[in-house]
């Protein structure tokens, strides 16, 4: 002989809920007080998602972000042809190699891009790239764009 082995006799004690005016199932019936959470079949809609509707649907880094963007790449630097022109002499033959030396751009090997400006020198660009318009200002001083 067991607890599991042992049989109901009489009929299972159960209180019936909202009745009368006493401190056990009575008055509000456990409900606690007034208000929509009192009813039956209350039901309110999660704060989160009103939260999350409003949120702008394509927005920043992560599954949003364009395919296209590689976050591992460093972005481009830009050096100024004025800048260069202050920096070398005529007929100087820059590159990314020679910029790094003369602390153009950090130590870091990093990808330099040659913009706009204004030179009276005759340069040549080598292993970097170079804006349409700084190409325009390069050429026209004389100076040449070698393509890598």
């Amino acid at each position: 002989m067991a607890l599991h082995d042992l049989k109901r006799t009489g009929k299972r004690p159960y209180r019936r809920v909202g009745r009368g005016q006493s401190s056990t199932r009575g008055k509000q019936s456990g409900r606690g007080g007034k208000g929509q959470t009192a009813r039956a079949g209350h039901k309110i809609r999660p704060e989160w998602r009103d939260i999350i509707k409003k949120l702008p649907k394509r927005r920043g880094f992560g599954k949003n972000r364009g395919r296209t963007v590689d976050a591992s790449r460093p972005d481009a630097v830009a050096v100024s042809v004025s800048r260069l022109d202050k920096l070398f002499e005529s007929g100087a033959e820059i590159s990314c190699k020679l910029l790094m030396e003369k602390g153009v751009i950090g130590r870091k090997k990093v990808p330099v891009k040659i913009v706009a400006g204004e030179t009276s020198k005759k340069f040549t660009i080598k292993d970097c790239e170079v804006s349409s318009t700084a190409r325009a200002a390069i050429e026209k001083a004389g100076g040449t764009v070698a393509t890598a």
